[in-house]
């Protein structure tokens, strides 16, 4: 097919570089190899019995028709009483939308917002559909770099610093997709005061890992009163609770965006799944400290989090932090960059992926693809023996780059 026969927004936009190297790692796969793949953002354990079951009760009821396009209202009504009892959160069912996934209720929120030429801040490194997001929009991103000197967090003086008249939008994820990072309260009040002081900025806080935290209690923005009205809170059932597959995310947005978001999704895709609603709504009730389930993933996680860490520690001109969430680390890999072996030459964390999957076969991320190509993102949701393979294979192929 001709490319120039499909529109500019379609040319124009990046590919997705997770599912690039998933796609790569599969190919791999299918002629044999024995691909170790950390580059998937999905946790590998099973849904919770209880959810499971509520699916199949479902069924069992023929909850089989159209759905809402906002969602039932007995999962909006869920969601209500998750957000206040797990974040401290006041919306009423008419301020949630659930949609398919927390991508689209981002993706929803975006497009109900921006216009040509807004400008959407987003702090790298960033989850790699913001920018993509923001460009579907029509909005123009700009750029904070943060560094791993403060844990890849951006600070309020930074985003003070880029805010214009066409600011319209702030994203930015907390635990945090590529770097594990966790804003704490006295991090988001101070953000909170910048955003405050701009009335026409909003906020979209991406929580879809809210669950996968290390350090304690988690925060949310929208708690501050100076800029409740200002916030969209994403959330959703993917991550936390092994539900990827299921595609549900959800909003809690001031009302008239909510309203907005009702609309566009009613023009493109309707309701989501109603069995898949009903999965989502016993996720919701559900109280996460208390799920031995979730507790026991969460306990993995940060098992498997240290055991990374601490192999990655052996591999010299590998520098990394400590991140306090999600399953992620995100090294920095620069001292290779310049070096060779063979026919390959590492010029950037693009091409030290490509020589790692193609010489020892093992998938991970490359950093350009979250605005920080001195890192590479790597994905613990694998089991710790993977874990112990994979990165005594990386160290080897690292080993012979001069």
């Amino acid at each position: 097919m001709n490319n120039k026969l499909l529109s500019d927004r379609i040319n124009n936009l990046t590919e997705s570089a997770t599912l690039k190297m998933t796609q790569k790692s599969r190919e791999l796969k299918a002629k044999g190899f024995n691909v170790i793949t950390l580059s998937v953002g999905e946790p590998d354990f099973n849904t919770p019995e209880s959810i499971k079951e509520a699916a199949k009760d479902a069924i069992d009821k023929n909850m089989t028709r159209y759905t809402p396009v906002p969602g039932y209202l007995a999962l909006r009504e869920a969601v209500v009483k998750k957000f206040r009892k797990d974040n401290d959160l006041d919306y009423t069912p008419e301020q949630i939308v659930i949609s398919n996934g927390a991508k689209q209720s981002i993706a929803n929120a975006m497009l109900c917002l921006i216009n040509p030429g807004d400008e959407v801040i987003v702090p790298s490194p960033y989850w790699v559909s913001y920018p993509a997001i923001a460009q579907l929009a029509e909005g123009t991103v700009v750029e904070i770099k943060a560094s791993s000197d403060n844990d890849f967090k951006f600070t309020a003086a930074q985003l003070e610093n880029v805010i214009t008249e066409k600011s319209k939008v702030l994203i930015f994820s907390s635990p945090c997709n590529p770097t594990g990072s966790v804003f704490s309260k006295e991090d988001l009040k101070a953000i909170a005061d910048v955003v405050a002081k701009h009335k026409n900025l909003f906020v979209i806080a991406d929580e879809i890992y809210e669950h996968i935290n290390f350090k304690g209690e988690h925060e949310s923005i929208a708690q501050f009163n100076n800029v409740k009205d200002q916030v969209i809170t994403v959330n959703g059932v993917s991550k936390g609770f092994a539900m990827t597959g299921w595609r549900i995310g959800y909003l809690g947005a001031p009302l008239f965006i909510a309203k907005a978001c009702n609309k566009l999704q009613g023009q493109y895709t309707s309701g989501a799944s109603s069995i898949a609603q009903a999965a989502a709504t016993e996720a919701a009730l559900t109280d996460a400290s208390a799920s031995e389930e979730l507790q026991a993933m969460v306990k993995a996680f940060k098992e498997r989090r240290d055991l990374v860490i601490g192999l990655l520690k052996e591999i010299p001109g590998i520098k990394t932090n400590v991140p306090d969430g999600a399953f992620y680390v995100f090294p920095e890999v620069s001292s290779y960059f310049g070096k060779s072996f063979n026919n390959y030459t590492i010029n950037n964390s693009n091409d030290l992926c490509l020589y790692i999957l193609e010489t020892v076969y093992v998938a991970l991320v490359p950093g350009e693809a979250f605005g920080s190509e001195e890192c590479v993102r790597i994905s613990y949701a694998v089991s710790t023996e993977q874990i112990i393979e994979a990165i005594s294979r990386m160290k080897s192929a690292l080993a012979k780059l001069n």
